[in-house]
């Protein structure tokens, strides 16, 4: 469900984005109270791990465990990845309460980084779909590499169209748009949004951005100008995609609701719980965290 248009809904991404390329594994306790204490903060959706193969993800091999450890507090939705078939029965098994699919629009980067191709991915979603079907599990569907694929370049708007039509065609509710390898720039993005909201008005569209050339807020802000009201991030801004050279750097979830805030937009979400998590998470990961707020403090901060 779309949030207020006077409020902008925050899905942290931490858990499973963020940890995916960390060297060393987070173990499972740490997971888990930082999945509990992101519950607390006001952010409407957290993806808490991905039933993918632990040698693909060794960071996420704990999911279930993850997923069976947290606490659940009302009014928040508790996510998965789920690639394939194969982690669907893992997923309906944790009581999931959504299911995330990813396909990649460029179909170079959908076999690097799903073995698979596009026709395949959508054929398990199929299977997926079916695998729900009487279940209370919600499907949401994110198109990666919207903005441009690291083998093939900018993507054909057309193409995207199809995809969230064939998205929609299996029943999947949701639609996130995400700028995979962070190559969008802000007139990209406010020009496909308008575009994807003009075919379809009413669509639950949620924009997934990484920050690898800095432009991650800019983006975010012509997003909002054109009507998105949700978004994923990061806490801290780590992360990335594996399968893409210098891809690193989800956005960072204080500095967007800083953001957001000083521009008068509510998320709903205790700013300040965040700061405090992403000064933790620098200790947890055993290196700096690439956010700017838990650096610098807020711009409403007074020095002596």
């Amino acid at each position: 469900m779309l949030p207020s248009k006077d409020v902008v809904a925050i899905n942290e991404v931490v858990l499973r984005d963020g940890l995916q390329n960390e060297p060393n594994f987070v173990s499972t306790e740490e997971k888990i109270r930082l999945a509990n204490s992101l519950s607390r903060t006001g952010v409407r959706r957290i993806e808490v791990s991905s039933f993918v193969s632990p040698k693909a993800i060794p960071n996420l091999r704990d999911a279930e465990d993850v997923f069976r450890g947290i606490e659940r507090v009302p009014g928040v939705t508790y996510t998965a990845l789920v690639p394939n078939e194969r982690g669907i029965q893992r997923a309906i098994e944790c009581k999931v309460d959504e299911v995330n699919l990813v396909m990649s629009i460029g179909e170079k980067h959908n076999l690097k980084n799903l073995r698979m191709t596009c026709a395949e991915s959508l054929a398990q979603f199929k299977g997926i779909m079916g695998a729900l079907a009487g279940t209370a599990i919600s499907v949401n569907g994110t198109l990666a590499t919207t903005f441009g694929c690291p083998f093939e370049g900018p993507q054909p708007v057309e193409r995207v169209l199809w995809a969230i039509d064939t998205y929609l065609a299996l029943g999947i509710t949701g639609i996130t748009i995400a700028d995979t390898i962070g190559v969008a720039n802000p007139r990209q993005v406010a020009k496909l949004v308008a575009l994807i909201r003009k075919h379809h008005e009413d669509l639950p569209l949620t924009l997934h951005l990484h920050n690898t050339r800095d432009m991650g807020l800019a983006n975010a802000m012509a997003a909002v100008d054109e009507g998105i009201r949700s978004f994923d991030s990061a806490l801290g801004g780590i992360g990335g995609c594996p399968y893409a050279p210098g891809a690193t750097g989800n956005v960072c979830t204080e500095d967007l609701v800083h953001m957001l805030h000083r521009c008068g937009i509510d998320t709903g979400v205790d700013l300040e719980a965040l700061i405090d998590l992403s000064g933790k998470l620098s200790d947890i990961l055993g290196h700096q965290v690439p956010g700017y707020v838990v650096k610098s403090g807020t711009s409403s901060r007074l020095y002596a």
